[in-house]
């Protein structure tokens, strides 16, 4: 055996203590979640419209900043929310799971991209409603990856803008900003007009409509800011 192999065998073993020890506190992070999501005063406006029914589910693309909002905002509801495959995503589907959320397509930036689009439209596809994190999971922030234009083409479904804001709250020092409401905070939720993405639409039809979501998301997100009394992203 090499030296350097000698060497990784500790950190390998060092990681899965630290792996193991982040597991155990899986049930405390979702029960800590769920207490603090019950005290949220939640206000969707208008009609749901991802609420699933024939023939296909729904799809819905929100920020990653608001990830912790729609995790406590959708608990019990069965929406699917992709999580990446990593350390920390396996960690985020236990405590999502616990939640009441359903089971998440996983996959990562570079080889599992391919299965997990084709995961989500098959979910799609039997009735489930699935959220994308459209600038996940590594960013750059407010900037959708084209996934989810090809899941709405594929699938046949049209993507629905979903901004979350609350009041008050902080910001986590993450790429996205991640939004968490503080307990009792006001908490609002608002859909804009779908994207249909035709079945032929390719290349430079495709890079619009994912061009044409982002504007979408900014100017949901801003009004939703603004009518919680927020700077937008403050």
């Amino acid at each position: 055996m090499s030296k350097t192999s000698r060497k990784r065998r500790p950190l390998k073993a060092a990681r899965r203590r630290v792996r193991a020890g982040a597991l155990l506190l899986v049930p405390l992070v979702a029960g800590v979640m769920r207490i603090l999501a019950a005290t949220w005063r939640v206000r969707v406006e208008g009609e749901d419209p991802l609420a699933p029914g024939p023939p296909h589910g729904r799809l819905g693309a929100l920020w990653h900043g608001s990830v912790l909002v729609a995790v406590g905002v959708y608990r019990d509801s069965g929406v699917c929310v992709p999580v990446s495959r990593s350390a920390d995503g396996d960690l985020i589907v236990a405590v999502i799971e616990r939640l009441g959320l359903g089971e998440p397509p996983r996959g990562s930036s570079r080889s599992g991209a391919v299965s997990v689009l084709r995961r989500m439209v098959r979910l799609v596809r039997e009735g489930r409603v699935v959220a994308v994190l459209t600038d996940g999971p590594l960013g750059p922030a407010r900037v959708s990856k084209r996934g989810i234009v090809q899941v709405a083409r594929l699938a046949q479904v049209p993507i629905v803008p979903v901004a979350l804001s609350a009041r008050p709250c902080v910001r986590i020092g993450s790429w996205d900003r991640m939004l968490l409401p503080l307990p009792f905070a006001r908490v609002l939720c608002r859909y804009g007009d779908p994207i249909q993405v035709p079945p032929d639409a390719k290349g430079e039809r495709l890079e619009a409509l994912r061009r044409a979501l982002d504007v979408r998301l900014e100017l949901l997100t801003s009004a939703t800011e603004r009518a919680l009394g927020r700077a937008p992203d403050a």
